[in-house]
């Protein structure tokens, strides 16, 4: 029988799980602790809500993490603008960027699907209704190879999708309409229901997504019409 290397021989990665359930934590934990168990060992922190994983990132004293699993839809932190896992995701990558992101949602549409794929790039995309112990160990080994693992119900809904279309929702369209109309962004959550703020950042998401490099509203406005988005 292999004996278990000692524990200065054995490979060290940082975890971070995010969950607003404490049973999900537990079985991320457990899957994760019986991965290759005679070569590798694990440090794991968790958090609750996006309050305590702000909190967990930007603590100086904290080293930096080798993967993270986030799950999308948590109690949202408004003090610090973070509201959902992708939001720590961003937070992540700002302040550890080297570290392996797997989102978990319950998600099933495809905009919001790609939107994330879009934004976050993450090295794990799972549909929890596809997640199971051995659907977990699997897709965390590929993600310690540095192989990228979406879901099957992620796959399908990409592979049905035409690759090169665009697609946003209808806050992004209510936007672009007001701004062709000469609505200011400050006056927009009278008819948008969302917040400043939110507007602001998908102002700022649509001119990255249409390659609007001048920064003009008239200019999103512009390639948006041209492109039939609204």
């Amino acid at each position: 029988m292999k004996a278990d290397l000692p524990p200065s021989l054995k490979q060290t990665s940082k975890i971070l799980i995010v969950d607003d359930h404490p049973f999900i934590i537990e079985g991320y934990k457990n899957a994760i602790t019986r991965y290759n168990p005679d070569s590798h060992e694990f440090l794991i922190s968790q958090a609750k809500d996006c309050k305590s994983a702000y909190e967990i990132i930007t603590d100086p004293e904290t080293a930096a993490f080798d993967i993270a699993f986030l799950d999308i839809s948590m109690p949202a932190y408004d003090e610090k603008e973070i509201f959902s896992g992708e939001d720590i995701a961003k937070l992540l990558l700002e302040y550890m960027p080297h570290c392996k992101i797997i989102l978990l949602t319950m998600y099933t549409e495809l905009l919001k699907i790609k939107t994330i794929i879009r934004t976050i790039q993450p090295n794990g995309l799972i549909i929890k209704n596809d997640l199971t112990f051995d659907e977990l160990l699997f897709a965390f080994d590929k993600v310690m190879k540095s192989d990228k693992y979406y879901s099957q119900s992620v796959q399908k809904m990409l592979n049905q999708s035409p690759h090169n279309s665009i697609e946003i929702d209808e806050f992004d369209k209510q936007i672009l309409f007001h701004l062709s109309k000469g609505t200011s962004e400050e006056e927009m959550p009278h008819y948008i229901p969302i917040s400043i703020n939110a507007i602001g950042r998908r102002k700022k998401s649509l001119k990255e997504l249409l390659k609007i490099k001048t920064g003009s509203d008239e200019d999103l406005v512009k390639e948006a019409k041209s492109k039939n988005l609204f």
